[in-house]
């Protein structure tokens, strides 16, 4: 049998010299001779033991057993031949068999596997990488807190901005005079004017351009607010300047939806806190000389200042306005000779300036530090807070 299979390959198949290199077939065919001249173990099938049945029992002669040729007749089958293939099927075979095994590798469509740009790069999914930064700040998050409490109280004002018409009732209250039940009063007393009449009736619609007039003075519809800035250099204490120069209304444009005045002035070149507000009341009670409103100045000199200047400064220095009274002054504690604090009631223009310079000093640096009881703590250069219920309660107070 293999010398038949053998001589069928090398007779019958016929293949190029460049592919009979690659004895393909006949190894197929040695193993399937191998296979074949082994011999093959005769199938014994195990005869089923049928158990007894009650009431069926064979007599012992009738279970003759069976003679070995018989069974050696099933047992021993014919070997099966292996079919053999043809010419034609050999080539088909060999042919898709290099295909699979020659099929070159192609190259990978869609994302590319190599994650060299990733570690080159960095993992740029989120963008590139921020540097490191301290997840707690003492002073970040104070500055947060305080900026989410302005915004509040900011809405709070946007909601509250009037509309076209508004009860008279409502128009005194809002103004901050009284209730509307106690505005209802005055009204029946007919202490209120509107354009110049008095007005005693009930439920009467007030509109925007309407002037009313309270007591002798005009009042508004608008809540009162307060703003507490600090006054960076090189901005003037007006609401518009002639010469478009910077205004401190630039630094507070967005701190109410009213519009706000400064209280008192700064120099162009002075610092410190300043307060704005549209409560004409608490303007004139603030500004007004008869109050006797403090305000504390940091003075930077050109030069030390002496101790004998200093009290005469302490004593009084006449100006053109008349003898300027000074409540305090000193030295700083721990700072240079040149640098004094200066406490005056006296609203002049220039005034702390022109006491110096009436000794021969220049005033290298002027800020103001704290106005009517207010400072400028926890506000930084050119920032601005609302002032709270109790800073408002405490103004009125003095």
């Amino acid at each position: 049998m293999r010398n038949h299979l053998q001589n069928f390959v090398t007779s019958s198949i016929h293949l190029p010299a460049s592919r009979q290199k690659k004895p393909i077939f006949a190894k197929i065919f040695q193993t399937m001779s191998r296979d074949n001249d082994k011999p093959r173990r005769p199938r014994i099938s195990s005869s089923r033991t049928s158990k007894p049945s009650a009431g069926r029992t064979k007599p012992a002669a009738s279970r003759a057993p069976k003679s070995e040729g018989s069974a050696e007749k099933k047992s021993a089958k014919p070997a099966r031949e292996p079919r053999l293939m043809s010419q034609s099927e050999a080539k088909s075979y060999e042919k898709n068999f290099e295909k699979t095994s020659r099929k070159p590798a192609g190259k990978r469509t869609g994302k590319s596997f190599d994650t060299r740009d990733k570690y080159e790069k960095g993992d740029s999914k989120f963008g590139p990488k921020k540097p490191f930064k301290k997840s707690f700040d003492r002073n970040d998050d104070a500055e947060r807190t305080r900026s989410f409490v302005q915004k509040r109280r900011f809405d709070k004002l946007s909601k509250e901005v009037p509309k076209e018409t508004i009860r008279l009732n409502k128009y005194i209250a809002n103004s901050g005079i009284c209730s509307r039940r106690e505005a209802d009063e005055l009204i029946t007393q007919g202490l209120v004017q509107v354009n110049g009449k008095v007005v005693t009736e009930m439920g009467y619609q007030v509109q925007k351009t309407d002037k009313v007039i309270f007591d002798g003075q005009g009042i508004t519809p608008e809540k009162p607010v307060y703003v507490l800035l600090n006054k960076p250099k090189g901005y003037i204490s007006t609401t518009k300047d002639e010469k478009a120069r910077k205004t401190v209304m630039d630094l507070v444009a967005n701190a109410s939806p009213y519009r706000v005045f400064p209280v008192g002035r700064l120099d162009r070149s002075t610092t410190g806190v300043i307060l704005l507000t549209n409560d004409g009341h608490l303007t004139k009670k603030l500004t007004h000389p008869s109050f006797n409103m403090k305000k504390i100045y940091h003075v930077t000199l050109d030069r030390k200042l002496d101790r004998a200047d200093l009290n005469t400064i302490a004593e009084g220095i006449r100006l053109e306005e008349g003898v300027a009274e000074v409540d305090s002054i000193s030295y700083i504690d721990g700072k240079p000779k040149n640098e004094i604090g200066i406490e005056i009631h006296i609203g002049w223009n220039r005034v702390v300036r022109r006491i110096f310079q009436k000794l021969g000093y220049e005033v290298e640096a002027l800020d103001r530090v704290m106005f009517a009881g207010l400072t400028k703590k926890n506000i930084k250069r050119g920032h601005w807070r609302i002032l709270t219920e109790l800073e408002v309660n405490n103004l009125k107070m003095l």
